[in-house]
């Protein structure tokens, strides 16, 4: 159970009633809670008893949670409806942040602004033009600014662990759209073809030994160009989780687009454990490919040990899925409390059996960052691109770097802070 302030058990007649409105909230915060599980939660708390905190949340989680990315909405909707006595106050400070004299000290945490919209679902915000000494008076709008920023560009940039539920799903929407092309490696085969610069000897004489020996045409041939594939690492701890389920949905996108280049799509998830999902993202409807993902993978929002995971990955996957100059993308903060020389040892091997090695860490979006963390320094050296990896603006940059094979990112940068 998560630590929050203690929990004052209200002695309420209408328990019932304040359960069947908690089952809402999380409902329109994004978890599928019909009747039934609104019913079986009553009478789980009327079997277990509404005397302890510990019980009462457990109780609660064990009847609307059964999906570990439910988990987190779950905790922060349960901690606004029944731990705050100011939760209207504080949601509202969530959704607009200049409300006088609730002014949010803190940024808000993952799905708290959507646990804020889901319980203020339909209640209104307060005027916040005037004061207690003018409330008589209007407030006059000297600049209308409101179509300076288009919500799209606005959307574009923002961090995904601080969108709201119509944010996100808007979002998922704008990152279905988007395309990760690729150039075309040169290869040493070669295809025939009529304006080639090549001679290909071989079918001239063939040619020839068919008239007698006359060669009335010189064959000619082309490069064949080819793809490469894309392997894809994606950290699923808890500190990476609001993250890697939008990853994961971009990734089915370009798993399935056409025309986009790639020879195949390959992704694996990794927390405690390697898991390849990359048969789940060949399913067409996306929702069916990410819950078959969700069950493969058992470690969701658990610890991470990223050296053991990329030791499994070298030994048991590299051979298979990285031949012929495989693009490789890990996307992972890179907080990592095993033994750092063992991690940097098994980034190298990756780094050398890889074309190009793309690190997206949405940790990149402070600004200050820098490679303290034992783990990211490690890491870094063996990388040849460090992005951010933290909004759909991050995620179209990506094409950038894939198309530039110059392209650092910020890596330098952190390279100097890292010597110095």
């Amino acid at each position: 159970m998560p630590d929050y302030l203690p929990l004052d058990l209200p002695d309420d007649p209408k328990l019932a009633g304040n359960i069947t409105h908690f089952a809402r909230a999380l409902r329109r915060a994004g978890l599928p809670i019909g009747p039934g599980r609104v019913i079986d939660a009553i009478r789980a708390v009327q079997a277990a008893g509404f005397t302890d905190k510990r019980d009462f949340y457990w109780t609660l989680h064990a009847c609307f949670v059964n999906r570990p990315e439910h988990r987190t909405v779950f905790s922060q909707v349960f901690r606004l409806y029944w731990r705050d006595p100011r939760y209207l106050e504080h949601m509202m400070s969530m959704m607009i942040p200049a409300i006088r004299g609730v002014q949010e000290d803190r940024k808000a945490q993952s799905a708290e602004k959507r646990a804020a919209e889901a319980l203020l679902d339909g209640a209104e915000a307060p005027d916040l033009g005037a004061g207690p000494e003018d409330d008589d008076e209007t407030t006059e709008i000297e600049i209308d600014a409101s179509l300076t920023m288009s919500a799209q560009e606005r959307l574009r940039t923002l961090d995904f662990e601080q969108m709201s539920t119509a944010e996100m799903a808007q979002a998922k929407r704008m990152l279905a759209r988007l395309n990760l092309p690729v150039p075309p490696i040169r290869s040493r085969r070669a295809k025939p073809s009529l304006t080639g610069n090549r001679v290909d000897a071989a079918r001239t004489l063939r040619a020839a030994m068919r008239q007698g020996g006359e060669m009335h045409r010189i064959a000619l041939r082309q490069p064949t160009p080819r793809w490469p594939n894309l392997v894809v690492l994606c950290d699923i701890s808890g500190s990476m989780s609001q993250y890697s389920r939008v990853v994961l949905h971009f990734l089915h996108a370009v798993a399935n687009a056409k025309g986009a280049g790639w020879a195949k799509v390959h992704a694996f998830t990794f927390g405690t454990r390697l898991t390849n999902i990359t048969r789940h993202l060949r399913h067409r409807d996306v929702d069916a490919a990410l819950a078959a993902a969700g069950a493969e993978a058992q470690d969701w929002e658990g610890g991470t040990r990223i050296g053991q995971c990329l030791e499994s990955f070298n030994r048991d996957w590299s051979r298979r899925v990285m031949g012929q100059g495989a693009v490789v993308l890990l996307i992972t903060d890179g907080l990592d409390r095993d033994d750092p020389e063992a991690l940097s040892r098994q980034m190298e091997r990756l780094h050398l059996s890889s074309r190009r090695l793309i690190w997206l860490n949405p940790l990149l979006r402070w600004e200050g960052f820098a490679p303290r963390a034992q783990g990211i320094a490690a890491m870094l050296p063996h990388v040849d691109s460090f992005r951010a990896g933290h909004s759909i603006a991050s995620l179209e940059d990506l094409a950038t770097s894939l198309s530039r094979r110059d392209d650092r990112g910020e890596k330098e940068r952190l390279m100097q802070l890292l010597g110095a």
